[in-house]
């Protein structure tokens, strides 16, 4: 596959399908991903698994390193009048993996109110540290904290999602979600279907929909976004689902949610 992979730690503006004008922070090295996920459907392609190592492309950048570099692009942008509508934590691989990623969110929020007050901050997560006080603290001064959630079904999670944690379960996330208010909290679902063994599967079963269903119920997100395949994917018997079946799953939280967006 031609995996995508993103220069740290700033790439962009992009045009992305559900943000706008978005500038990427990528967190991550700018030459493989390092995610707790390793999702059969990423644009970034799997997990490397040897250790990072000192050679170029391997570097973590650090809180000082991030804002420096956001600082400088924003400066750039403003003085050759660019808009902008978001900055988007994402990249490749999981955001709050960073040891500082607390430390860099606050740097972000003031390099926005002084360069582009009316830009929101967006992190794209996978949720598997929401449970740490700083992370989820940080997510909360963001303007879209973005958790993906792709189904209940620990089985379905473990064959799409691929969790890097044997102890992950997503009802804890879940859990800490429902327990702890975050105001701006956008629920994100991939919904798809892929063949283990000559056997097609998906998440969007009647079983899973209903337990979805129940999940956005008890956590009433800001946004659910709900999309389906657009890239190529690094397991390649993978395939979107339809349009009329994904927007009649986006029909059966409505009045649970703000905000209910669709993309194909």
């Amino acid at each position: 596959m031609s995996t995508v992979l993103y220069d740290s730690p700033i790439f962009g503006p992009v045009i992305s399908r559900r943000m706008g004008t978005s500038l990427g922070v990528n967190l991550n090295p700018s030459k493989r991903k390092v995610c707790s996920f390793d999702c059969i459907y990423c644009e970034c392609g799997y997990n490397v698994k040897e250790p990072l190592t000192s050679a170029p492309g391997h570097h973590i950048p650090s809180r000082a390193e991030v804002a420096g570099a956001l600082e400088a692009t924003l400066q750039k942008m403003r003085s050759e009048g660019k808009t902008l509508d978001v900055i988007t934590f994402a990249g490749n691989g999981e955001p709050t993996l960073h040891s500082e990623f607390y430390g860099v969110i606050q740097d972000t929020v003031r390099l926005r109110d002084e360069y582009y007050p009316d830009a929101n901050i967006a992190v794209l997560s996978n949720g598997t540290r929401v449970h740490i006080p700083s992370v989820f603290e940080a997510l909360k001064m963001t303007d879209k904290p973005c958790i993906k959630i792709d189904c209940m079904d620990m089985g379905i999670v473990k064959a799409l999602d691929r969790p890097v944690d044997a102890d992950y379960d997503v009802k804890r996330v879940v859990d800490t979600l429902a327990h702890n208010k975050m105001e701006n909290l956008t629920i994100q679902t991939m919904f798809c279907q892929w063949a283990e063994n000559g056997v097609w599967k998906n998440n969007y079963s009647e079983k899973n929909i209903a337990d979805w269903v129940e999940m956005i119920k008890a956590l009433k997100p800001k946004a659910v976004q709900v999309y389906t395949i657009s890239r190529e994917t690094p397991y390649k018997e993978m395939q979107k689902i339809p349009e009329e079946t994904i927007r009649g799953i986006a029909k059966m939280v409505e009045g649970y949610t703000k905000e209910i967006s669709v993309s194909m």
